[in-house]
């Protein structure tokens, strides 16, 4: 075994597993067994996070996605948001074979992103395993592209991402601002039929300093019939509890779960 896989080898090995302190639930009580969506991020068929956004500040958590993926599986997880961030930097879908290894092997319920440019693009997500397309550059540059999406294949299929930064839109992997305020884009999306979206707050994913709480209680009062997911900062369980308690009907959960902030056991409350 190379050194490593060794380190990054299981999440049995990792505080993932432990129970820790498990809180209360939060006044708005327990949610659909979707709520809780962990992301397995992928570059070159390895499992990591960024920081930020920035490829350059990136951590390997596991060379092996389908273990830490059946790892959640185990727990009673039923969903999982699964990044390309070679595709998301390269503008075509690179690492289906790990969607396909994922889906093939587990009953999650996928949502696959990165990459996505072309209607065969779509295609190939759709038949490697995933339930969902996720699409948030295209939606930006190429409205009349997704459209023809949307009528092909149906609006329940895409689960659109809102980058943002400064409540502006970012695209192409977080590596290009737009003057796009969030609020337009949401809209946009929902006169399409798009009814699922996901904010990440680019400032504060991977930085474990806490999500974008207002921000998220603003799109919410906006757009009370969104099925609207949480993404980025989220730092501890509390973290979850209070995304719940505010109406969110989804949180992503990525580099918490792999630096041991938030354990298996204590996301088992939601399920």
């Amino acid at each position: 075994m190379s050194k490593e896989s060794s380190n990054n080898s299981s999440l049995r090995n990792s505080p993932l597993g432990d129970g820790g302190n498990s809180a209360p639930l939060g006044d708005g009580g327990l949610p659909g067994r979707d709520f809780i969506i962990p992301a397995i991020d992928i570059i070159e068929g390895k499992c990591v996070r960024l920081t930020h956004g920035d490829y350059s500040q990136k951590k390997i958590y596991n060379v092996n996605p389908l273990e830490v993926a059946q790892e959640f599986e185990d727990a009673g997880i039923i969903r999982l948001h699964l990044v390309d961030l070679d595709g998301a930097r390269e503008g075509s879908v690179k690492n289906w074979k790990v969607l396909e290894t994922i889906a093939g092997k587990t009953s999650l319920v996928i949502d696959f992103g990165g990459g996505i440019k072309t209607e065969n693009d779509v295609q190939i997500v759709f038949n490697s395993g995933a339930a969902y397309a996720t699409v948030g550059s295209i939606a930006v540059k190429e409205e009349k592209i997704f459209a023809t999406w949307i009528t092909r294949f149906g609006a329940n299929k895409f689960l659109v991402g809102a980058d943002v930064k400064n409540e502006k839109i970012t695209i192409s992997g977080w590596t290009e601002q737009t003057d796009i305020w969030i609020y337009d884009f949401i809209q946009e999306q929902m006169d399409k039929g798009i009814n699922k979206i996901f904010c990440t707050d680019v400032a504060k994913d991977g930085a474990l300093e806490g999500p974008s709480v207002d921000l998220y209680k603003s799109i919410i009062a906006k757009f009370p019939s969104l099925h609207f997911i949480a993404s980025g900062g989220v730092s501890s369980i509390d973290d979850v509890y209070q995304l719940q308690d505010i109406g969110c009907k989804g949180v992503i959960i990525g580099k918490a779960i792999y630096e041991g902030r938030i354990s298996l056991a204590q996301l088992k409350f939601f399920l």
